[in-house]
């Protein structure tokens, strides 16, 4: 530390004893290993500058060497330079926040959107300037920009300075230099003649010393952007922004505004005229000059709007000025499209009192001047052709041809088209022909005739269709039925010489249902000379088939177009018929009928009975219902709740099942009887176990489980549920029993596992106060209006 202070004392003494300015035949580095190197040896400072100056180093260059050494030991160096070569490589860039995006063209139809009306108005789009770019040679610096001073050669400097308010930068041993107003061709020359009091050799014919300058954080300038803009208004923008930048700072021109007159004014003057379009249609951007503090941004109304659609590859609405022509518009528009009609073009113009419309020749495009409101419209060219031909039908390539060498008449159209199928009909052809007026003759001819000229050939004009039909277009679309038990019933293509056994085949064969000994053919009756109606609506033919083959009847039959295949269900086919036991019996689980009509005790005995804790009485059944049987439950609870005034539920409730009543008591001791009923496919049988007692809800005080006694009535089992509620249907209860049965009234029998169950009638709504003065209210009225009558 002494060591430092020392150093910096004695080239503070060398600065303020020398006053006369040597040429410097030293770099800043060797200077400084001089001093090093003396003071080291011991010297006094008088003898070390007389040894330096004995070698050229100036007082100025000792200055420079002085601050350079603080600058890098001590903090608060007055040359201290805030570049940092890899850090700070790019330029801060105001934060401007441009006004809202707002873009016109949203809520407007595509044919109807003026061209290029959402440039500054897009989302993606910035037209911030480039400010890492190199610094432009023709840059005016001004107040705010950052110039960095870069040495190298022999001596080596990095400082950075901030132009002031007044236009000048400080450098110590320097003084003040001006620099506002100068471009950095000028600035440049300026500081290296500065800078070369202390580089001798910046502008000495062979330099060993080198001075670069350059713009850092650039300055920010004010720019006032009005008239038909978004947002008019004062902004702040980087001092590298154009004009093109200021629009969309201010959220872009407005559906008036004019995208071709775009003027900026500087000192009072207009200092260029912008043009949208000659940036968007030809990429020439000249006129959108950089901006300086205090421009100003106009943008007038537009002078003319002319609007193009049809047939032009950019159909919409573009600004015009005065001395442009209907050519310009083309132009603008892309030009015409590959349907457009060009030989002229329709422009509907606004009158001082009506509406008027020119048509412009293709002569006269480039002389026709547009004005403000102009309609043009492009026409398409007529959808015909002048020399073509078609024919369609049984031929290998039908399609469109061109009237010529090749194609003159009907046998070379023939050709052409790589002749006729094999399915043609070639004993009548069609040609429809177009007249003058364009009304459409058919004419008919034997085209077999004409292939092998025995008829004159048909010359052919524009427009002609030969039409050769095919012998399948003129019969209904043939088929045989195949029904029954098949894999695959529907209808299948006629073939002729189709048997019965094809047929069958040709639908996925017999299912395992299928019965062979009875296989039915239906044929309709057919005799188009007929003149007489018959009772006969059809014949029928019967089959037997063996191995797939006829055994019965014609075995040679041969099947014609829309006969009627039907293969019978075997009698003596039948699926497993399921049932389920469940509960107390002793081989509970599935069992399959082996009668059509077994009953239920011979399932009990087939799973080896009853256990000894079954309770038979308490046996119930649960059946799943077929279609109709569903349907007929639900149309009877609907009816009887749409009675009821409610039949939302109806509409949520599962009719897939239902209990059976039965007793199982009564089917055992008596198999065959009535209450043996024959169970069906997908009945499911449990039986419980005996249950003392007897459940009470509904209509009573407290709904509750008692034990059974066979002493007691229904009477005596609602005391025991603390008697009937308020609302209780005193004489309508219910009981259902384990078995699904259900009996009503007061004097019901009671079992075992029985449910009692007590109605309520709805509560009825009480009459109040209110309710009785909206009575009385209503009576006043009725009187009074009663009392006019009379």
């Amino acid at each position: 530390m002494q060591r430092k202070y020392t150093f910096t004392t004695l080239l503070t003494l060398f600065f303020l004893f020398v006053s006369t300015a040597l040429f410097a035949q030293m770099s800043d580095q060797q200077v400084m290993q001089e001093v090093m190197k003396y003071n080291n040896q011991g010297m006094s400072q008088q003898q070390i500058f007389l040894e330096l100056s004995k070698k050229g180093v100036t007082a100025t260059q000792l200055q420079r060497i002085r601050e350079r050494y603080n600058q890098e030991n001590t903090p608060t160096s007055p040359l201290e330079s805030n570049y940092d070569a890899q850090q700070n490589l790019d330029r801060a860039l105001p934060d401007i926040q441009p006004a809202e995006r707002i873009n016109p063209n949203d809520t407007i139809p595509p044919g109807k959107r003026i061209f290029g009306q959402d440039f500054f108005s897009r989302e993606n789009l910035t037209f911030a300037p480039n400010v890492n770019m190199p610094t432009p040679a023709n840059y005016v610096l001004g107040p705010g920009d950052e110039v960095i001073i870069d040495v190298w050669g022999d001596s080596e400097l990095n400082v950075r300075y901030t132009v002031t308010p007044d236009g000048y930068i400080t450098v110590p041993g320097l003084g003040r230099i001006q620099l506002s107003g100068m471009n950095i061709d000028q600035a440049t020359g300026r500081i290296r003649n500065e800078f070369s009091g202390i580089y001798s050799d910046l502008n000495s014919s062979q330099p060993r010393t080198f001075l670069a300058l350059s713009v850092g954080n650039t300055r920010t300038i004010k720019v006032n952007v009005m008239g038909e803009v978004t947002t008019p208004g004062t902004y702040t923008l980087t001092s590298f922004s154009s004009a093109f930048h200021a629009l969309y700072a201010a959220g872009g021109i407005t559906p008036i505004g004019s995208l071709r007159n775009i003027r900026v004014f500087r000192g009072g003057r207009v200092a260029a005229t912008v043009d949208l379009y000659e940036y968007l249609l030809k990429g020439n951007n000249m006129n959108d000059i950089s901006l300086q503090d205090g421009d100003i941004v106009m943008v007038d109304p537009y002078v003319g709007l002319a609007q193009i659609a049809g047939e032009v590859k950019r159909p919409m609405k573009y600004e015009m000025r005065p001395d442009e022509t209907l050519q310009d518009v083309l132009g603008f528009a892309g030009g015409f499209t590959g349907e457009a009609y060009k030989n002229n073009i329709q422009v509907d113009r606004k009158g001082d009192y009506e509406k008027e419309t020119f048509t412009v020749n293709q002569t006269g495009f480039a002389s026709f001047t547009i004005q403000d409101g102009d309609f043009i419209t492009v026409s398409t060219i007529l959808n015909r052709f002048s020399n073509m031909v078609e024919i369609t039908g049984a031929v290998y390539r039908p399609g469109q041809y061109a009237i010529g060498d090749q194609i003159r008449t009907v046998r070379d159209l023939v050709s052409i088209a790589q002749g006729i199928t094999g399915d043609a009909y070639v004993y009548r052809a069609l040609l429809y022909r177009e007249q003058e007026d364009l009304k459409q003759t058919m004419q008919s001819f034997d085209l077999d005739a004409l292939l092998s000229n025995r008829i004159p050939d048909i010359p052919l004009q524009k427009n002609d269709r030969l039409h050769i039909p095919s012998i399948f277009s003129i019969e209904d679309s043939l088929t045989v039925y195949v029904g029954g038990e098949v894999r695959a019933p529907g209808n299948y293509p006629y073939a002729e010489n189709m048997h019965l056994e094809d047929v069958v085949l040709r639908a996925g064969g017999l299912r395992e249902s299928a019965s062979t000994a009875q296989i039915d053919v239906y044929r309709r009756i057919k005799n188009p000379a007929s003149t007489s109606s018959s009772s006969q609506t059809g014949e029928a033919f019967r089959f037997s088939l063996r191995d797939g083959i006829i055994i019965s009847n014609d075995t040679s039959f041969v099947l014609h177009p829309f006969d009627q295949v039907v293969i019978r269900r075997s009698p003596g086919y039948e699926i497993q018929q399921n049932i389920t036991l469940r509960g107390e019996v002793l081989f509970d689980g599935q069992y399959a009928k082996i009668k059509k009509d077994e009953r239920l005790s011979s399932f009990i005995q087939r799973a080896g009975g009853l256990t000894e804790y079954a309770y038979a009485k308490g046996a119930r059944l649960s059946r799943q219902l077929n279609e109709a049987e569903r349907r007929r439950t639900r149309d009877a609870l609907l009816a009887r709740a749409t009675a009821e005034g409610d039949s939302t539920y109806i509409e949520n409730m599962d009719f897939s099942t239902q209990y059976v009543g039965i007793d199982l008591e009564k089917a055992m001791k008596k198999p065959g009887s009535d209450d043996d009923i024959i169970l069906r496919q997908g009945d499911e049988i449990f039986i419980p176990q005996y249950e003392g007692t007897v459940k009470i809800s509904g209509g009573v005080l407290y709904p509750n489980t008692v034990t059974y006694n066979k002493r007691m009535s229904l009477d005596s089992y609602v005391r025991q549920a603390g008697g009937y509620s308020r609302l209780a249907m005193k004489n309508k209860p219910f009981v259902i029993y384990m078995n699904g049965k259900v009996a009503s009234g007061r004097w019901a029998k009671i079992e075992p596992g029985c449910e009692i169950i007590v109605p309520e009638r709805p509560e009825r709504e009480s009459v109040g106060i209110q309710n009785i003065l909206g009575m009385s209210t209503t009576l006043a009225s009725l009187a009074l209006i009663i009392s006019r009558f009379f």
